[in-house]
């Protein structure tokens, strides 16, 4: 009984881990590129998130729950976790690792991300281009971003690596080193949202100049 409780509990903590947390953060980055074409494109995008419909409740039962149980229940994993190179191999072990380092590191950097943004906005404090330009005035805030954000990235791209093999859509060796190369594009791909994201805040200027010289197609 106990280990049926533990199967179900470790699918659903993989289920959450891609839907709804890992289409909220690539929705989340989305958002943030805006930007790289200035403040007002910025915070018209932060404001119309800001204005959905039923907000509170995507809020605190499509995000900050799921969020909960997966880095709650991930914690125990990475607690209970044992080495499966017999299994994977030496790369995958390697993941396995970083996976769960990765997921540390993603959990501190949410818990100070959320507390600077959603909790300053609950005390009046607005989200807006200027907060994340003066969060970024500070050099070690924005390497703090910079790890925090590519942790994040490994996390739920290794994640969705396994997501694929634990619910047996990925289940030979071939479809697996497939799904490892679609992973991995999936990394680097958000990565570059995300990196631009970040120093579109640091280098506003750069990139206003940037968007205005580009050619019109």
């Amino acid at each position: 009984m106990a280990n049926n409780k533990d199967f179900v509990l470790r699918r659903l903590h993989s289920l959450l881990g891609v839907i709804p947390i890992g289409l909220y953060l690539v929705q989340h980055l989305t958002v943030n590129h805006f930007a790289t074409r200035g403040r007002e494109e910025f915070n018209a995008a932060a404001h119309f998130m800001e204005t959905l419909p039923f907000r509170y409740f995507l809020e605190i039962f499509v995000i900050f729950l799921p969020i909960i149980f997966h880095a709650v229940f991930g914690l125990y994993i990475t607690f209970q976790a044992r080495n499966n190179a017999n299994r994977y191999g030496y790369f995958r072990n390697w993941m396995f690792m970083l996976q769960r380092v990765t997921g540390i590191i993603t959990l501190i950097f949410i818990s100070w991300h959320v507390w600077e943004t959603r909790v300053a906005a609950a005390f009046g404090a607005e989200v807006n281009f200027n907060m994340m330009e003066e969060i970024f005035s500070n050099p070690i805030m924005v390497w703090f971003y910079v790890i925090g954000v590519l942790s994040t990235i490994f996390h739920f791209s290794n994640g969705l690596w396994s997501f694929l093999v634990s619910w047996g859509i990925a289940v030979s060796p071939r479809s697996q080193k497939i799904a490892t190369y679609v992973t991995v594009g999936i990394f680097f791909a958000v990565s570059i949202i995300g990196m631009r994201s970040i120093f579109a805040f640091v280098y506003p200027e750069w990139f206003a100049s940037l968007a205005t010289n580009l050619p019109i197609l």
